[in-house]
């Protein structure tokens, strides 16, 4: 017996000398080494692809991401879909934008940005996720730290658990998925480059910089521009039917105005114009930055806009809530039947 211990003894004692070479961390040795590396960095510089299937069709972005210690981020989008560009999230000493600078749009908030809800592609809205998750799951792969957290999107209640993977060495994030309440993947994120402290530009966090775009093709081929554009229909109808639509001709565009009519009513407009304007100051809002999964509206009391392939979306309602008003918005991916 005592053989038999002893041998017992020594085969634990090699199976805990090989963890320890191994180099195996707990849960709070990852986060906390997650932590230190995040606040000991004065920025970083990323890519990344994002797929969602939020919506009646994949999405797919391109996303470059700029974050300079404190507060200074740039995150530009580019939905391989869209023909009129990128759009990019910009946080300075002035405020929150969101920037179309191909159609020289631009949106200003007062916001807090990006604390106020989760963001798949900044590193230190993942480990916030993390910290702020108390029952947060943890595993070590061959190759990654792995966390299943709960999520924060005020845009989006389907949404509510995500998969962090983190590289074991540099600790920075490798991919994203953000799961439903069935635990299906409906948004995944895929770092493809990921630079610590990397240097920056003078003019990188600055708005006119960023809204200058060099070399652009924009169709001004007159008033048979305006009137090939589709027009889209929400697929999620909120109990209503389409009750009126309305086209006005512009002096450079088109207008469709539909209104929808039942236990809540709401009114979409899409607009789309042959000419764009000049560069103006942005317009002020005082509601918040909603991912919309096809691009990024922003959002007020009773309405949410946004652009898509260079057609402006106004949708607004006196009866819907927030929660309806953007599901309504999401789900503006339905072409008109002829």
């Amino acid at each position: 017996m005592r053989t038999k211990q002893g041998l017992f003894l020594a085969v634990a004692a090699v199976i805990l000398m090989l963890l320890a070479a191994c180099g195996g961390k707990s849960q709070e040795d990852v986060v906390g080494n997650i932590e230190k590396n995040l606040e000991s960095m004065n920025g970083y510089k990323a890519e990344a692809e994002m797929l969602m299937n939020t919506g009646e069709e994949e999405q797919h972005f391109a996303i470059d991401m700029l974050h300079k210690k404190e507060d200074y981020y740039r995150v530009k989008l580019q939905n391989d879909q869209d023909e009129q560009g990128s759009q990019i999230i910009l946080k300075n000493d002035d405020g929150v934008f969101v920037l179309t600078p191909e159609l020289e749009k631009s949106f200003k908030f007062q916001s807090d940005w990006p604390e106020n809800s989760s963001q798949p592609y900044l590193y230190q809205s993942l480990v916030n996720d993390i910290l702020k998750d108390d029952e947060a799951e943890f595993e070590a792969t061959e190759t990654h730290y792995k966390f299943m957290t709960k999520t924060n999107y005020q845009s989006n209640n389907n949404l509510p658990y995500q998969e962090i993977y983190f590289d074991k060495k540099s600790y920075t994030p490798v991919r994203v998925k953000v799961l439903d309440k069935d635990k299906n993947a409906l948004v995944e994120v895929k770092f493809n480059n990921f630079e610590m402290d990397p240097e920056f530009g003078e003019n990188d966090f600055v708005l006119e910089d960023n809204m200058d775009v060099k070399d652009q093709d924009v169709a001004t081929s007159g008033q048979e521009e305006s009137e090939v554009f589709t027009v889209l229909l929400p697929l999620y109808l909120a109990g209503t039917d389409l009750l009126e639509k309305k086209e006005v001709e512009l002096d450079d565009g088109k207008r469709v105005i539909m209104t929808f009519s039942g236990a809540k009513n709401f009114t979409l407009i899409e607009e789309k114009r042959t000419s764009v304007p000049t560069a103006s100051a942005p317009k002020e809002v005082t509601g918040d930055i909603v991912n919309l999964g096809h691009s990024i509206g922003a959002l007020e009391d009773g309405m949410v806009e946004w652009t898509k392939d260079g057609v402006d979306f106004y949708l607004a309602s006196e009866d819907l809530t927030r929660e309806e008003l953007i599901e309504v918005a999401q789900s503006v991916q339905g072409k008109e039947v002829k």
